[in-house]
């Protein structure tokens, strides 16, 4: 690749990523990632794998996001490859997208300290917008409101586009959650307004799928449904395969898809799953198993490990001597409830450091 063309190769893999067109541009973005790498221009290099990051999410190829976070920590080894805050930032958007966001923020932390050493106004903007999502996933709101308010300041030195509308979007998830949904959509419809200018169609399917969630929240059914499906309808499903999961997850939510879709419907106020080939399965005093199978379907494909599942059920601390059975029996039990064919599990599988539920499953919570 010619020097006098990087330039425009990575305008034109960046104007690919905002469009959405991701199956181009993942081609071209592995291409100059590798370009950077040779040359020593790691900035550049990191700024490519944070695209890569956001597009394999998209993409539901979670295994490339892990791949990519193997080959970062190889490289972190290596004299030629220095721990900067923006080598810590991409770890963070790593965990993120793997919604390990508890490890997401012990990066983000990590980034900031380092652009505050050196004054480096441009990746704390970026540490700090790390942090802020993070805590909005943690349930740590008010810790979020406060990095945004700092953010917004430091945006006004040094003004990034994207994480200014990111950081707008950002505020009305925050606002939403914490049940102000009335402030929430108006900042998210100012955002609209940008974005029609901008045009960027990543952003804008966030942003309208934040504004059907939103109004969902508020009680606006009829508002909620709208958006959503307009949103549907408007999604590449190569392209946007978590958000169309998400999208479908919601309308769901809402009473707009027929139950014969589905390969679990999941009745948590009357103790039923159905299963599309077992029918009707009472959980009647099943209380931990419910609570173990409520976990999964609400976090398809997360993984969750052992201690994760220890706090959670039993709110206990994790103790191999008395849980690795315990949590054994338990998945076993499940499985024996919900899989047609427990030789072949389609649902409950087992990770290296856990437990996961398919992701590829369709699931109705009721």
């Amino acid at each position: 690749m010619e020097r006098e063309n990087i330039r425009a190769e990575h305008e034109l893999a960046k104007l690919y990523v905002d469009r959405g067109d991701f199956h181009i541009a993942i081609h071209k973005v592995e291409k100059l990632s590798d370009y950077y790498f040779e040359k020593k221009d790691f900035d550049k290099f990191l700024d490519c794998i944070v695209d890569l990051i956001k597009m394999y999410t998209e993409r539901d190829e979670c295994n490339k996001i892990v791949q990519l976070k193997e080959r970062l920590q190889d490289l972190v080894l290596r004299d030629n490859f220095q721990l900067t805050a923006f080598t810590y930032y991409t770890l963070g958007v790593c965990e993120a997208c793997k919604s390990n966001f508890s490890a997401a923020q012990d990066y983000f932390q990590k980034s900031l300290s380092i652009a505050l050493k050196d004054n480096d106004k441009k990746n704390m903007s970026y540490a700090i917008a790390g942090l802020a999502y993070t805590y909005t996933h943690l349930g740590k709101l008010s810790e979020a409101i406060q990095e945004l308010y700092n953010l917004k300041v430091f945006l006004e030195i040094i003004p990034i586009r994207d994480l200014q509308i990111s950081c707008e979007i950002f505020n009305g998830a925050i606002l939403r959650k914490m049940g102000q949904t009335d402030q929430a959509l108006e900042i998210l419809w100012k955002c609209y307004e940008i974005l029609r200018i901008e045009k960027n169609h990543y952003m804008s399917m966030q942003l309208l799928y934040n504004i059907g969630i939103t109004y969902q929240a508020r009680g606006d059914q009829q508002n909620a449904r709208l958006y959503l499906q307009l949103l549907k309808k408007s999604l590449d499903t190569k392209n946007f395969i978590r958000l169309m999961r998400d999208v479908e997850r919601k309308l769901l939510e809402l009473g707009c898809t027929d139950k014969d879709e589905y390969d679990l419907v999941f009745d948590s106020s009357g103790s039923i799953v159905t299963e599309k080939k077992r029918g009707k399965i009472d959980f009647n005093n099943q209380f931990i198993l419910m609570e173990l199978l409520q976990l999964f379907v609400k976090y398809p494909g997360q993984i969750f490990s052992k201690e994760e599942i220890v706090k959670r059920i039993w709110n206990e601390s994790y103790s191999p001597s008395i849980h690795d059975n315990k949590i054994y029996v338990t998945i076993k039990r499940l499985r024996s409830l919900i899989e047609p064919d427990l030789n072949n599990p389609k649902y409950i599988f087992r990770a290296k450091n856990g437990y996961y539920l398919n992701r590829e499953s369709k699931i109705r919570l009721q």
